[in-house]
């Protein structure tokens, strides 16, 4: 059997994190990302009967069981992720009482599976049933959408039409909006369920001076998805105070939804 520590998915995903870091976006252990693995991603690599481990779950995650996940490790660093991959990152598969864990690779020396990790699952779980192809969850602190959530109104929908209204791309991208969420304690139970409850209707939703989390079917699309709003934030960052003259238009915008036939989240744009 091959050594997942050559595994294309592997490379793929430290890439990801190598680049985030390189943003900015993940200081010291910020940030945490989960990809749904593919058998074709893990089945010459992993032994899938030698258990190396198994960690208690504080939530139900029964839907999710006998999946296998590629996450990221709690406290580690994306920057050191590269040289310690075996340490700082881990396979897991979900038991079939949905309770419970089992660890297949990695988070060597006694590392753990992320702090968000409930919210992790809960979210793959929302997600899943909106899109079955969906994969990936990130969740990063992109600054300028950090910034934004100081100075802007907390709401889905004045959050979401701020940013289309800032770089045409973005209605075109995450035409179904952004999901906001107040300040709130994170890594528990509580956090991760609105959260999800947020993903069964977008792909992206903010924690109000925290971060951002994107979802998708790879990780191009979950980091694309942030990389779009965080340009939109930091534009709007800009020139918030410069006394803006003009903007793209409720009407504009609906007819960029018409030409690249997409459809803006329903009620967010006036007719």
């Amino acid at each position: 059997m091959k050594n997942f520590i050559n595994a294309p998915v592997l490379n793929e995903f430290t890439d990801l994190l190598e680049n985030m870091y390189r943003l900015g976006w993940d200081e010291r252990n910020a940030g945490n990302v989960s990809l749904i693995l593919d058998e074709d991603d893990y089945c010459e690599y992993i032994d899938t009967n030698r258990i190396l481990g198994t960690f208690p779950l504080d939530i139900n995650a029964k839907d999710l069981a006998g999946r296998y996940f590629l996450i990221t490790g709690s406290g580690k660093y994306f920057r050191n992720a590269r040289k310690n991959q075996s340490t700082d990152l881990g396979v897991i598969r979900i038991n079939p009482d949905g309770q419970s864990l089992s660890l297949l690779w990695g988070l060597e020396g006694g590392s753990r599976p992320t702090s968000e990790l409930n919210t992790h699952l809960l979210s793959h779980s929302a997600r899943l049933q909106v899109d079955p192809y969906h994969r990936v969850l990130i969740h990063t602190h992109a600054t300028n959408l950090i910034a934004m959530s100081f100075v802007h109104e907390l709401s889905d929908k004045a959050f979401t039409k701020t940013l289309w209204k800032r770089n045409t791309e973005c209605l075109v991208v995450f035409p179904d909006g952004i999901g906001v969420l107040p300040w709130m304690v994170c890594g528990n139970a509580e956090i991760g369920h609105l959260t999800a409850e947020k993903f069964s209707s977008c792909r992206l939703v903010i924690w109000a001076m925290h971060g951002i989390l994107g979802t998708g079917r790879d990780l191009d699309e979950a980091f694309g998805l942030i990389e779009t709003a965080e340009k939109a934030a930091a534009i709007h960052m800009q020139i918030k105070n410069l006394g803006i003259k003009q903007e793209i238009s409720d009407e504009e915008l609906d007819r960029l939804a018409q030409a690249f036939n997409v459809t803006p989240r329903r009620g967010y744009l006036q007719k």
